[in-house]
């Protein structure tokens, strides 16, 4: 579906939006009311394409942003190009699917991670979070492991909501994926109390991160100990 014009995009989105939708998505900080399937569903029919995933983005709506970010083509962006959307993208959804979808398979991933760790907008700096978590897990090579735990433990207590949780999900995965540093993942998490209370629905596991560490490991040594 190639040719398609912002504007004939903005109308379909306008025709998805529903009320009650966006009622439950506002109380989470997401101003649009698109059924992310169907906003899938769309994407999947318009393919990739990088120039409506621009102008799309340019519109300042957040169910075209989430939009163009599943049109885009994410190795086409530059850096500052990538750091401006992401300083522009406010909407939590819209932030998580930016950094997800596209930053991640960008060449300049590894640039951003450094800059926006260090950032002091405490939202940029999640941003940086969720890359160190994902080369933790994928490309832990050359990261000061030690370092991580040191910061997390003198800044996460006191973190705003958006950095303490990607903080708090930076921790759970190196207790997780790093055995020699299990233990003092655990102590952390323990002693903190980060996110000890929160509410989570049954079948689901807890953010809190001992409780995600043991709950992870334990999926881990049922699966090798499988026939």
């Amino acid at each position: 579906m190639t040719g398609t014009t912002t504007a004939q995009v903005m109308a379909e989105l306008a025709g998805l939006d529903d009320p009650k939708m966006r009622a439950v998505n506002e109380r989470h900080g997401d101003d649009h009311g698109v059924h992310l399937g169907k906003l899938r569903a769309l994407a999947k029919r318009l393919k990739t394409q990088q120039d409506l995933a621009r102008e799309l983005w340019a519109t300042d709506d957040t169910a075209a942003r989430l939009l163009a970010v599943l049109v885009s083509r994410p190795k086409a962006y530059g850096r500052d190009e990538l750091d401006t959307m992401l300083r522009e993208a406010r909407a939590p959804k819209v932030h998580d699917w930016l950094v997800n979808y596209v930053v991640k398979k960008s060449p300049h991933a590894e640039e951003l991670r450094l800059a926006w760790t260090e950032d002091p907008d405490p939202v940029v700096a999640s941003a940086g979070w969720a890359l160190t978590t994902e080369r933790v897990a994928k490309k832990p090579g050359g990261l000061d492991l030690d370092g991580l735990l040191d910061t997390v433990e003198a800044e996460m207590k006191d973190a705003p909501d958006r950095l303490q949780w990607a903080m708090n999900h930076c921790l759970a995965q190196i207790g997780i994926e790093h055995p020699g540093h299990r233990a003092r993942a655990v102590a952390i998490g323990e002693r903190l109390e980060v996110l000890k209370d929160y509410p989570t629905p049954p079948n689901c596991t807890s953010p809190f991160a001992p409780a995600w560490i043991a709950e992870m490991v334990r999926r881990q040594e049922e699966k090798q100990a499988a026939p």
